[in-house]
């Protein structure tokens, strides 16, 4: 059943469903989904909030977003730098679809003659 509507609170209780159907690709999706969080490389845990900020939004994640909103705020990030950070990813999709666009100017080939 379907309640018409995305991004419910109990969206979290149907993807457990995975770990039950697929449990080695789950445990795998798990183990990268605590990188973000980890403290133990050159990066410290308030940047990788940050950059973990833009990337669910380049990626428009809205799980993400808030998990790693609310992991930043607790290690300092202001509002001002999640701002910046978003308006980062913007930057950087908007670069990629005009990189990409090149690429469908070559996929296209030459104009036809009038």
């Amino acid at each position: 059943m379907t309640t018409g509507k995305y991004y419910d609170a109990c969206d979290a209780e149907h993807r457990m469903l995975m770990s039950e159907l697929a449990p080695a690709d789950f445990k795998a999706w798990m183990t990268l989904n605590q990188i973000p969080g980890q403290d133990n490389g050159q990066i410290p845990p308030r940047t990788r909030e940050i950059i973990a900020i833009a990337v669910a939004h380049a990626t428009g994640c809205p799980y993400c977003i808030e998990s790693h909103v609310t992991k930043g705020k607790k290690l300092g990030v202001t509002k001002a730098e999640v701002a910046e950070a978003v308006l980062l990813a913007a930057a950087l999709c908007a670069g990629a679809a005009a990189a990409h666009g090149g690429l469908a100017m070559k996929f296209y080939g030459e104009q036809d003659p009038a």
